[in-house]
């Protein structure tokens, strides 16, 4: 008879400890987006409607990004207060970091440091977008960095471990760092510019990316279960907790009509989350568990590919705004923002359930054979109904994505 594995630990012992980071997350974005709000009405930060674009009918508030940093801030505070002997581990990074101990990018202070310091990077960059307007290059050279701060804080540099792992090659130590950096950048450069794009509408960034984040919990919670990898196990399922609750905190403030727009500052973050959730999912462990996390976010990154196709084709630059997004089509198709929002929650949903039990319940190799066979019947789709036609060229003087909503 076969034995039967069970887990370390059950659901109800990994959210024990865990379950209140959300909580407080969600508290400090509910308090500080309203307070936020006045700042930009007061100073007049505020994204104004056009006529292609912006289509919301009056100026409204910038700013929302900073109320969604501050709950992701707070929530990795409370990890932190309440980090397994802390005081030992803040005297173990300390001496690591003054004797230059290779050691210290495994510590979880040292982490979670590298964490929140990357998530004020890129919400500043974005914030310069949304009060300066300035370049694409200077926002990647902005994403590069934050990136940079992530992989100082050690979350990103074994990356390739998990990918060349299935091939069974070893690498030595100079090339694993310098490849798992260079696919780290990527990852942050495509998240940031991805949830960038989908803030179209009111409440579709938010609220999708926080179905993406409960499916990233999903994820890491069923891992911790086995307790295969502490640290990274605990800071991942702290990280999406903390980022549910943050979006959780801001969303009603932007669900239609909204009253205060995340901006820039906001998609970019959220895009630096997803990022930050890949890196630790390919951290330790299968490959399975890094694939599984790109589906969970497959509905920003197929919006995307279909903006550039459709960009592509009509011989645009890929950063000139147009209607081309899936919900452009969708709403110039018929449908209200409202059904279109709540459309793109249902398919959230969904690749969110689908990632995770595949990821359970299939083997490396018939998970990679699943995810193909979907996506390319998802883009056979879109070319049957024509969404991948380029769209009518209009000069509308706009030559960048700006986050705000409608605005793309």
């Amino acid at each position: 008879m076969l034995a039967v594995i069970e887990p370390k630990y059950s659901i109800v012992e990994v959210l024990r400890y865990s379950w209140w980071i959300s909580l407080v997350a969600f508290l400090a974005a509910i308090v500080a987006t309203p307070v936020f709000r006045w700042i930009a009405y007061h100073k007049k930060i505020v994204d104004r409607p056009d006529d292609l674009l912006k289509p919301h009918a009056r100026p409204v508030a910038y700013l929302g990004g900073l109320g969604i940093c501050v709950g992701l801030l707070a929530g990795l505070a409370a990890y932190v207060a309440f980090m397994g002997d802390l005081s030992q581990v803040a005297v173990d990074a300390w001496r690591q970091l003054i004797s230059a101990d290779i050691g210290l990018l495994q510590n979880p202070l040292w982490n979670v440091t590298g964490v929140a310091t990357g998530s004020i990077v890129i919400t500043i960059v974005g914030l310069l977008d949304d009060l300066r307007d300035i370049e694409p290059k200077h926002k990647i050279l902005g994403q590069l960095l934050a990136a940079a701060i992530l992989l100082g804080g050690g979350v990103g540099t074994r990356m390739v471990h998990v990918l060349v792992g299935p091939l069974g090659l070893a690498l030595p130590v100079w090339v694993t760092v310098l490849s798992s950096a260079l696919v780290c950048m990527v990852i942050v450069i495509m998240t940031c510019n991805a949830t960038n794009l989908l803030d179209g509408l009111d409440g579709l960034c938010g609220g999708v990316t926080a179905i993406i984040a409960l499916g990233f919990f999903a994820l890491a919670a069923y891992l911790a279960m086995w307790g295969r990898f502490p640290g990274t196990d605990e800071l991942r399922v702290a990280l999406a907790l903390a980022m549910a609750g943050a979006i959780l905190g801001f969303l009603p403030y932007n669900t239609p009509p909204a009253s205060i727009f995340m901006g820039d500052a906001g998609s970019m973050l959220l895009g630096f989350f997803v990022a930050t959730m890949m890196a630790l999912f390919c951290q330790e462990g299968p490959l399975r568990w890094f694939l599984a996390a790109w589906f969970v976010f497959g509905l920003p990154l197929l919006d995307t590919a279909l903006a550039v196709v459709r960009r592509r084709r009509a011989g645009v630059g890929i950063f000139q705004g147009d209607r081309s997004h899936l919900y452009d089509q969708l709403v110039d198709r018929g449908l209200t923002v409202k059904k279109v929002v709540i459309l793109f929650y249902d398919l959230a949903i969904l690749a969110a359930v689908l990632g995770v039990t595949f990821a359970i319940a299939l083997r490396t190799r018939y998970a990679v054979i699943v995810y193909a066979v979907l996506f390319l019947s998802i883009w056979v789709v879109f070319w049957v109904f024509g969404m991948v036609t380029p769209p009518p060229k209009v000069d509308s003087g706009e030559d960048d994505d700006a986050s705000a909503d409608g605005d793309t």
